[in-house]
């Protein structure tokens, strides 16, 4: 077994480590069910729109004010595009924060203190073959 065989077989063993950790797990499940939860949400504003559309389309023709050329229905689809869009960084703003975190923390204690230069990455020896 060479060197990058084993810093391969090592990196394996500790993804598998981190995966099986307590704390990765309910991160992990707490995540999909907030991203599910977006999802519904999100799910659910556009069939409310969609079935507003069907069955009350006069709705959406309503003028804002006399004499304006802009209707409800322009800004009810500014609504629901830029509600998609919020709940989208709302999450990923929690991803990016907590869980990315949580997920640091359960890696320090499946790496302890070793420095970051001294993991072997899967990169290494994709570089090692393309200097040979």
């Amino acid at each position: 077994m060479n060197r990058h065989d084993h810093y391969a077989v090592e990196e394996q063993r500790r993804v598998e480590q981190v995966l099986a950790h307590p704390k990765f797990k309910r991160m992990a499940m707490q995540k999909s069910i907030l991203g599910w939860m977006f999802s519904a949400v999100i799910f659910f504003v556009y069939v409310a729109f969609i079935l507003a559309i069907g069955i009350n389309p006069q709705l959406f023709a309503i003028k804002t004010s006399p004499g304006s050329v802009t209707t409800w229905g322009i800004y009810i689809g500014i609504f629901v595009i830029v509600f998609s869009f919020i709940t989208t960084a709302i999450y990923v703003y929690i991803a990016n924060g907590k869980f990315e975190n949580m997920t640091q923390e359960v890696i320090r204690e499946v790496f302890g203190d070793e420095p970051a230069s001294d993991r072997p990455s899967e990169t290494a020896p994709a570089r090692h073959q393309s200097r040979q």
